[in-house]
């Protein structure tokens, strides 16, 4: 990826969460494992000035906007999974009902206004939201960029196929977080 970070946007997928469902275990241990490269992106994007979009699912709860969300999270088991990322109220906040961040949300109408032409995305989970939206970006002519170690999964065999999908599928760069955004 370029140093030219002013056409990008960091999209971060499904960080506030529960945790509180079948194979949660397993998710818990991934994003665990990729926090650390996910926040450190998000610090180095807020430092650029690198727009930042927050998109989540709502889990059903059409009444609830990112602060109640956030508030139910912080509130709940595993807090220590989300305050660290959590979106504070200087950033997009989109909630989305489905897998992919597109479907029928306002995303593609807020990146086209930006000017975006890459989205870095980082989150939950490798093998669903994260595929799908990957998928759904690159159909509308976005260059996507999915670091492996900033996405967390369930499956991780599922999770690598994915990974793979993207790279050759849909020309996605896996860059590790680590060597996004940098100065």
């Amino acid at each position: 990826m370029s140093n030219s970070s002013s056409k990008s946007a960091l999209i971060v997928v499904d960080m506030v969460n529960s945790y509180d469902f079948d194979d949660a275990e397993t998710l818990r241990e991934s994003v665990r494992e990729s926090l650390p490269a996910m926040v450190g992106l998000v610090e180095r994007a807020t430092a650029q000035g690198v727009r930042t979009i927050y998109v989540n699912d709502n889990y059903g709860a059409w009444q609830k906007g990112r602060s109640e969300l956030v508030e139910q999270t912080l509130a709940g088991r595993y807090p220590d999974l989300v305050e660290p990322i959590a979106p504070g109220d200087d950033v997009d906040f989109v909630v989305k009902a489905r897998h992919s961040i597109f479907y029928e949300t306002p995303l593609e109408y807020l990146l086209r206004q930006g000017g975006i032409e890459r989205l870095i995305l980082v989150g939950q989970v490798t093998e669903q939201c994260i595929l799908y939206s990957a998928l759904d970006a690159y159909i509308r002519h976005f260059s996507v960029h999915v670091p492996p170690d900033a996405v967390a999964h369930i499956h991780e065999d599922l999770a690598n196929a994915a990974l793979k999908m993207m790279r050759v599928n849909m020309a996605a760069d896996l860059t590790p977080a680590a060597d996004l955004l940098r100065t």
